[in-house]
């Protein structure tokens, strides 16, 4: 039972100056086993001394990384992503026990880490700057990348190792230093993925657990240099406000609410089996879930038919036996999510299937995949983030309809779209408001393509080279080697430059 050894032995634990050092926090939060309601182990409420530390940890160890020219630091990230795709069964199992996650959706994760970290170890020897003609003959103008400093990382529950490396990943290839703060469900594998860091400078990446305060203080120290954040829009609003202070630049990715538009010319088979990934994926709890069904009219019952049955099929229970969907994540996320189901059903949503508990399964936070009709677009479920296994099905009567429909929503992360008719595709990437469109291929990512949102989804973006630019600063470089006079406009200005019009 290694895994469980390993929830034992972290347990209270926080990784710092690249060990594994028993806090001494009075204050400790249990971790509950999504699956089985068993307690896996306890993670510290770490002390405003402990984050102070691994600050200034941080902070002594960074200019020596920074120093490292970025072939170097390539070739060690290279070798972390190795260790990762070699060992990457050890750290799924513990993901999946904690987080609830089939075993291959947590293996699946932990692979995106490895390409995640390759990619930067490569794009950080490419984005180091660049040269642009000079406005003065004889002079060299350009510009180059440098790093924050010591950059903090806020992470969620459902995805905690991916969203990591993807962040950790650019920030390190950038020359930074990094400083997790884990979700407190999924603390002990954040923990356990230190391993695969061990051979980068001790303290250059650290772990400090804990509830909000914790997050609080590495946010708003004036010795951290930049922020990314996960999670809520409240949370969200709040980190930024308080990187404003001092101007800290900071990466937002808050809640998603997805539309997912099907048209007549969709394949119904696959449309039907594509919106069930997009819904019930990781049992809903997805940023960029589909949350908004929009079908139109003349093949709505079609699609209603196919999409009911496919969640039918669906395999739920734990993620560590042959399923397709496990538990949601945590108890507190269960009862909203029945509490939203509920309210649709008050409002007159009707259920094709699911709305409940699965029968077989009375311990653990399972719910059923669901398929609500009769939505109308004023419910609260089509305007709120369900964040759990729901398919709400809103009948739309054109395209018209379904793009308006689409871009009501608060939020702007993603938008999926079902359709062989090339006008609709193209009106769509022009129309559709948010940061990732999905076309007939839903909830894919590239590690070279950007990942982020527009509206309450946040601002700022994860992967492709804008992710790494969100750990950089670009500083504009003038040099004129000859020290010349610059008499074309210092000081004394000519005489004939003056005003020469009535005083």
């Amino acid at each position: 039972m290694p895994a469980k050894q390993d929830f034992a032995r972290l347990s209270g634990k926080l990784h710092l100056g690249g060990e594994m050092v028993t806090s001494a926090s009075t204050e400790h939060l249990d971790v509950i086993e999504p699956a089985t309601e068993e307690r896996l182990g306890q993670i510290a409420d770490a002390t405003d001394a402990e984050v102070d530390r691994a600050i200034d940890i941080a902070n002594s160890v960074r200019a020596g990384w920074n120093d490292m020219d970025p072939r170097s630091r390539a070739v060690l990230l290279h070798d972390i992503a190795a260790v990762i795709r070699r060992d990457k069964a050890l750290y799924a199992e513990c993901l999946t026990r904690e987080e609830g996650k089939p075993f291959k959706e947590a293996v699946d994760e932990v692979s995106w880490c490895a390409t995640a970290i390759d990619y930067y170890a490569e794009l950080a020897r490419h984005e180091t700057g660049r040269i642009a003609g000079a406005t003065v003959p004889g002079q060299f103008h350009f510009s180059i990348k440098e790093p924050l400093g010591t950059i903090v990382i806020v992470l969620p529950f459902n995805y905690p190792l991916v969203l990591l490396c993807w962040e950790a990943a650019a920030a390190l290839a950038a020359g930074n230093a990094v400083i997790v703060k884990p979700h407190e469900q999924t603390s002990i594998t954040t923990l356990k993925f230190m391993e695969v860091f061990s051979t980068l400078p001790p303290g250059l990446i650290q772990v400090v657990t804990g509830g909000a305060r914790v997050g609080q203080r590495l946010i708003a120290s004036n010795k951290t240099h930049g922020v990314a954040y996960t999670g809520s829009v409240p949370v969200g609003q709040a980190v930024a406000r308080t990187c404003a202070e001092s101007f800290k630049p900071c990466l937002i990715e808050a809640s998603g609410n997805d539309p997912f538009i099907v048209m007549p010319s969709a394949p119904m088979d696959i449309a039907a089996r594509g919106a069930a990934f997009a819904a019930y994926l990781n049992c809903g709890q997805v940023c960029t879930s589909a949350e908004r069904f929009y079908v139109h009219d003349a093949i709505h019952d079609e699609f209603v038919e196919r999409l009911t049955a496919e969640a039918k099929k669906l395999r739920v229970g734990n993620g560590l036996e042959d399923v397709d969907m496990g538990p949601m994540a945590t108890r507190r996320q269960r009862e909203r999510f029945e509490t939203m189901i509920a309210t649709a059903r008050k409002q007159g949503a009707k259920v094709t299937t699911g709305g409940g508990r699965p029968a077989e399964l009375n311990r653990g936070w399972f719910v059923e995949p669901t398929v609500l009709t009769d939505v109308t677009p004023d419910m609260e479920i089509l305007n709120e983030e369900p964040f759990g296994p729901v398919a709400p099905i809103c009948r739309v009567k054109s395209f018209d309809e379904a793009i308006e429909l689409s871009n009501r929503s608060r939020f702007g992360l993603g938008g999926n779209l079902y359709s062989r008719d090339a006008e609709e595709i193209f009106r769509a990437v022009r129309e559709i408001q948010s940061g990732i469109l999905w076309i007939n291929a839903p909830l894919l990512d590239n590690d070279a393509l950007p990942f982020g949102g527009r509206k309450l989804s946040g601002t700022g973006r994860q992967l492709g080279p804008e992710g790494l630019a969100q750990f950089q600063n670009t500083k504009f470089v003038m040099i004129d080697p000859k020290a010349s006079s610059q008499d074309f406009w210092w000081f004394p200005y000519a005489k004939e430059e003056s005003f020469s019009g009535p005083r």
